[in-house]
């Protein structure tokens, strides 16, 4: 036990000898939160701007302009018709509403004259008008056609809807959608930053073979065994070191709430970090210098992590590939992280759990029976 704390310290003391390895190890997640902040980042919503042709100047047309301007992300202006492709094409308004004339007596015979929306720009403004517009005229051609004709009871049954009892009442909730988007991709760059990092920390176990660091440390009495499990839990600490910067960070200093609870989700990228420690020592061991374990770690680390969706969401990729993604670690830790955000207990999700655990034991059992076949031809990595 002894041999393996001197070995730890002397891993990380040989790892931080270099500053920029701080910044490496503990920036690049820092880095992951912005860079996920930006990609959802989104501008604050902007009030629609429309303007208003009112030829009909009766009575239904001015309490429909007033309930237009009741909306909220609404700005309603009255223009001239004269003055509308000057307003359009200028970009003062968004889009224009023509009442024609006649159109608060086609209301009240129950067929209301159609009112023209003149707009450049898409379905995204015009269906947001339209769909307040024809509620509220539906209702009141409604009216109309119960009256039949009967213009002292359509009115009454006019003021009767104006002055209703019963009110809508409206309550603003959290968008939740942003923060989870944030959080996923946060994680996801999270899962390849772990990967990265785990190579490059058993890439030493190779470097130190090449400097013969190695050879003189197994003429004391260190173990082989001893070294590859103190390297094993560098990997761990620094790993578990590197969660905790990001889970403390995303809800202290930038305020995100992933809607999970965070010792759910640390539990869930420590049972994941083990899957990264054997899949770099796998590498590590079938490498045959630090060059060529330098260069398969990124040629195993980003396509996989592209396939799990780390980089976006995985439904966005074909359905044969979403399966394919399941074959790989990444995925089930960012599956079960979405199902939490889903709402499922975390008790109910053992079986992702399970399947962490047993990519872990899998890759560890290839690497061992890889050091015992090297130890065995007098080899080593």
């Amino acid at each position: 036990m002894n041999d393996v704390i001197w070995l730890v310290r002397y891993t990380l003391k040989r790892t931080f000898r270099w500053k920029i390895n701080f910044l490496l190890y503990f920036g690049t997640p820092l880095a992951a939160i912005l860079l996920s902040l930006f990609a959802y980042g989104s501008s604050p919503a902007k009030d629609v701007r429309i303007g208003v042709v009112n030829e009909d100047h009766g009575r239904i047309s001015d309490d429909t302009i007033r309930f237009l301007k009741s909306l909220d992300h609404l700005s309603v202006k009255s223009v001239k018709l004269s003055a509308v492709d000057d307003q359009i094409t200028s970009q003062k308004v968004d889009g224009v509403l023509i009442f024609p004339q006649g159109f608060s007596e086609s209301v009240q015979h129950g067929q209301p004259r159609p009112i023209e929306l003149v707009s450049l720009k898409g379905a995204e403004i015009t269906m947001f008008i339209k769909s307040y517009l024809h509620e509220y005229i539906d209702h009141l051609a409604t009216l109309g056609r119960l009256a039949n004709g009967d213009r002292d009871l359509f009115w009454k049954m006019y003021e009767r809807y104006q002055q209703a009892p019963f009110r809508l009442s409206v309550h603003s909730l959290s968008d939740t959608a942003k923060q989870k988007g944030v959080t996923y991709q946060t994680i996801g760059y999270l899962v390849m930053i772990m990967l990265m990092s785990a190579g490059n920390l058993t890439e030493i176990i190779i470097k130190e073979k090449e400097e013969r660091t190695y050879s003189r440390l197994l003429t004391t009495p260190i173990q082989a065994r001893t070294y590859v499990l103190s390297n094993i839990v560098v990997n761990l600490l620094m790993m578990t070191a590197q969660i905790i910067v990001t889970l403390v960070a995303m809800k202290n200093i930038f305020h995100i709430d992933p809607h999970i609870p965070m010792w759910q989700m640390a539990l869930v990228l420590l049972l994941f970090s083990l899957s990264a420690i054997g899949l770099s020592l796998i590498t590590v061991m079938f490498a045959n210098s630090s060059a060529s374990a330098g260069a398969l770690q990124p040629l195993i680390t980003v396509p996989t992590c592209m396939l799990a969706g780390c980089f976006w969401p995985v439904e966005l990729m074909p359905e044969f590939l979403q399966k394919a993604a399941y074959f790989i670690p990444q995925r089930w830790a960012l599956d079960c992280l979405v199902k939490l955000q889903e709402g499922r207990s975390f008790g109910s999700l053992y079986w992702h759990l399970l399947i962490l655990l047993a990519f872990a034991l899998t890759f560890f059992l290839l690497a061992v029976y890889k050091f015992s076949r090297s130890q065995q031809s007098g080899q080593f990595v």
